[in-house]
């Protein structure tokens, strides 16, 4: 019985590790969270440098565009946010090593279906997404 314990739990183990290099190698979606994000986005840097002007114009389209959802200061509690799935609150420094820059631009980008995060790439250049995310860097504690 003791023999079997460890052959499932090498299959599992194995299945686990395959699993996760498929979400990290290919352009596929993330299987718990539903993000489409290539694999390069870890490393990804944004092209802008955070200058004062880079910083005004993410804020301005953070506001016509971000805030709704994430609200004023970017706590996720904007009035359009889903109570049952709220927007992240993008203040959380602990969230920056799982989300940097790259990661950020790809969800901003792409979105997602489950819980609702609305694609921008049909509404945004990608300069627009840098700016924006150059400014939600900013609001993390």
């Amino acid at each position: 019985m003791r023999c079997s314990h460890f052959v499932v739990t090498d299959l599992f183990l194995a299945i686990v590790g395959f699993v996760s290099l498929v979400s990290l190698d290919s352009p596929a979606r993330a299987q718990s969270t539903s993000w489409t994000l290539p694999a390069t986005a870890l490393e990804e840097k944004s092209p802008l440098m955070p200058t004062a002007e880079v910083l005004k114009k993410g804020k301005a389209l953070f506001g016509s565009n971000c805030r709704r959802c994430h609200g004023p200061e970017g706590k996720g509690d904007g009035p359009d946010g889903v109570p049952e799935t709220p927007p992240a609150d993008l203040t959380l420094s602990s969230r920056a090593a799982a989300n940097p820059e790259g990661v950020v631009f790809y969800k901003v980008w792409n979105g997602r279906s489950k819980p609702t995060m609305p694609a921008f790439k049909s509404q945004l250049t990608k300069n627009d997404v840098w700016l924006i995310v150059e400014y939600v860097k900013t609001l993390r504690n």
